[in-house]
């Protein structure tokens, strides 16, 4: 990622930031469970289309339990609209044999990009176990794609370090690994502000890492639910976050706004320290994405239509 030099980076942030016009995005959304969630999800999608994202992403549940909704969507995506679908795929509960089956069936799809994950421990378990016969870690997963074809893989960073982690620079060499391994980025965990990216940003470049790390943004619309997650995933939620929220609980409106503005405030201030990346969980919600990206500059190549996909 091409970032500024430490020396030309501001010392103050430019107010009003402006919004800068070099940026790219790309959206996370997840398989839908319901028929009334696959409508909301299409909405979605329709809604963020015209943004041109980079690609859009779709998860893939803890023990690999939405591997064919996950299929499903992201084949439906490739083949009703004109985005780049990447297909998360994890090492849970699976032989590499399956893992290959199902990455080689992407790839006569039409599928070109995948996420590779070591994944989630099984519902019930508390830590992960690698599968018999299975890729053991994501390093390993990214090796095993790049021998069945020249698929473009993402893989995740963590800026505050994974919870599993032995240590932070255990956390750094695992990340490597993977990009050294043939991983084409990183794509991180969420974080709040921009510190704690930047501080791993510097980490990276002095552990050697030259690959793109692109930022992970979460537009926060309901707090007491980000904690959970905050919770699982060893993601310190700043007490400034907290006071943004504050008094806000049955106030769903405010929270929106609140939400736009804390994340398009957290990606310009990314952006002037040379960020030109970003990607955004959804939670298979546009709106509050599509108002972020048109904070930051980012308009429609054709005006947005309401309604689904045909």
């Amino acid at each position: 990622m091409a970032m500024a030099k430490p020396e030309s980076r501001p010392t103050e942030l430019p107010f009003p930031a402006g919004a800068p016009k070099d940026l790219k995005v790309s959206f996370e959304f997840f398989p839908p469970k319901t028929e009334k969630m696959a409508e909301n999800l299409w909405r979605s999608i329709t809604r963020l289309a015209p943004l041109q994202p980079r690609f859009v992403s779709v998860t893939y549940g803890a023990g690999g339990t939405t591997r064919e909704r996950t299929h499903a969507t992201v084949v439906r995506i490739l083949k009703e609209t004109e985005l780049t679908p990447a297909a998360h795929l994890t090492c849970v509960n699976a032989t590499t044999d399956q893992v290959d089956a199902v990455a080689r069936d992407y790839w006569d799809a039409g599928v070109r990009h995948i996420v590779a994950l070591r994944g989630d421990p099984p519902e019930g378990e508390q830590t992960y176990s690698p599968h018999p016969g299975g890729y053991a870690y994501a390093a390993d997963l990214v090796a095993g794609l790049k021998r069945i074809a020249d698929f473009d893989i993402s893989v995740a960073a963590y800026p505050e370090t994974h919870p599993q982690a032995k240590n932070p620079q255990a956390d750094l060499d695992n990340l490597k690994r993977k990009l050294d391994g043939g991983a084409d980025r990183a794509i991180t965990q969420y974080f709040f502000g921009a510190e704690p990216f930047l501080r791993f940003l510097d980490r990276a470049g002095a552990a050697g890492i030259s690959a793109p790390i692109v930022p992970g943004i979460l537009p926060v619309q309901n707090f007491a639910q980000v904690l959970k997650f905050s919770e699982m995933s060893g993601t310190p939620v700043p007490a400034w976050m907290a006071g943004l929220f504050e008094g806000l609980d049955d106030d769903p409106e405010t929270r929106k706004m609140v939400a736009v503005t804390a994340a398009a405030e957290q990606c310009r201030q990314l952006h002037a320290y040379g960020v030109k990346e970003f990607h955004f969980y959804t939670l298979n919600q546009a709106d509050l994405s599509y108002a972020i990206a048109h904070i930051l500059g980012i308009r429609p190549a054709t005006p947005a239509t309401a309604g689904s996909v045909e």
